[in-house]
């Protein structure tokens, strides 16, 4: 009978295998949600040629768990991640938070790691708007150098859950009910299923040391207090999971207003024409009939299209309510004037229109010369 070799002491002496250490669970989380995201995007992974992933980072819990979610991805092979600060300037000590910021993403690994000072003008849509438009033009920019697929944002299920408020505290329709889109273009917002809470336990497990905006508590913003004292307010009357129901409601009305956007569209192309070349190129013409046969929802769309063609912004509800009334054929034929010097007005009798066309029944949309 064969005798089984017997582990000599010297084998047993042998010290056990240090336990793998147990990924945290919200991390793991996060790198979910970031995986599906880039996926529904179509940005795979190529260990050959791997594509740039650039995070927008301010310093903050939320953009700094963003960056080490996606240094994960980098230290896989199949992606590379760098990172763009935006230093805007507005609080005492602001270039110091970007470097700092800086400082920690390269050591996360991310290349490359570039800070952008800006200069956020004064102008009528207020502070936030105003930082806002310079901070992506900055990161445009980032995105163009660093040749970027995508630009990761680190927004949160209770940004967007603030967001559907303050749209519902403006009176604002489908699209702004939304709230942010998960993609637009190049940006991705793959932490809109995360809450804020679960970013700061991504941030203490990792020992992040985040920096905290004061201004997120300061109830001179609108958001600020829709954060600190609306949300909060909510939780407690209307009982738990109150942004949770924001934010499946801002998916919803993100489904529709994609659909609405789309049916529009293609109404808008089908019933455009432009006015003959002597009444000039600035004009767009709409059949009254046709406008009348749409459900509201779908007219008031085609119209705001018009006035954006012209170089338009988009209007108020106000006002695409205005242009409506000149189809009821009360009052005024107009015109009323909308924003970015478009002007809208109903066409009278005897008017010149496109040849072969009746005289009358167009709603005429016309931007007015800066000459």
């Amino acid at each position: 009978m064969t005798d089984f070799p017997v582990a000599s002491s010297s084998t047993s002496s042998l010290p056990a295998p240090r336990p793998r250490q147990r990924l945290n669970p919200t991390l793991g989380k996060a790198r979910g949600l970031l995986r599906d995201s880039l996926r529904d995007a179509g940005i795979m992974p190529d260990p050959k040629a791997p594509p740039m992933l650039l995070v927008a980072c301010s310093g903050g819990p939320d953009s700094l768990a963003l960056a080490e979610t996606a240094s994960f991805f980098s230290r896989r092979g199949g992606y590379r991640v760098g990172a763009a600060v935006v230093d805007h300037g507005l609080q005492p000590g602001s270039a110091g938070v970007a470097e700092a910021a800086a400082a920690k993403l390269r050591a996360m690994g991310l290349d490359p790691v570039t800070v952008h000072r800006v200069h956020v003008p004064e102008s009528g849509m207020g502070p936030e708007a105003a930082a806002r438009s310079v901070r992506y033009e900055a990161l445009d920019e980032a995105a163009d150098a660093a040749e970027a697929a995508v630009v990761l944002l680190g927004h949160t299920l209770d940004d967007q859950a603030e967001q559907v408020l303050l749209g519902l505290a403006r009176g604002s329709g489908t699209r702004s009910l939304a709230g942010m889109p998960e993609q637009r273009g190049r940006y991705l917002r793959p932490f809109l299923g995360l809450r804020r809470a679960e970013v700061d336990e991504i941030c203490a497990a990792q020992e992040l040391d985040p920096w905290h905006d004061p201004t997120n508590a300061d109830p001179a913003y609108a958001r600020s207090r829709v954060r600190t004292t609306v949300l909060p307010f909510l939780e407690r009357e209307l009982g738990p999971g109150i942004a949770e129901a924001l934010y499946r409601s801002s998916r919803i009305l993100a489904q529709d207003a994609d659909y609405l956007d789309v049916q529009a569209a293609e109404t808008y192309t089908r019933l455009r024409r432009e006015a003959p070349a002597a009444a000039g190129p600035d004009e767009i013409l709409l059949s009254e009939e046709a406008l009348r046969g749409l459900p509201p929802s779908l007219r008031q769309r085609v119209l705001a299209l018009a006035a954006v063609e012209l170089g338009g912004a988009q209007p108020s509800w106000e006002r695409v309510r205005a242009v409506e009334a000149l189809l009821r054929r009360e009052g005024s034929a107009g015109p009323v004037q909308l924003v970015g010097k478009v002007s809208a007005y109903r066409q009278v009798r005897g008017k010149p229109v496109p040849q072969g066309t009746p005289s009358y029944g167009n709603l005429v949309f016309r931007k007015k010369s800066s000459a």
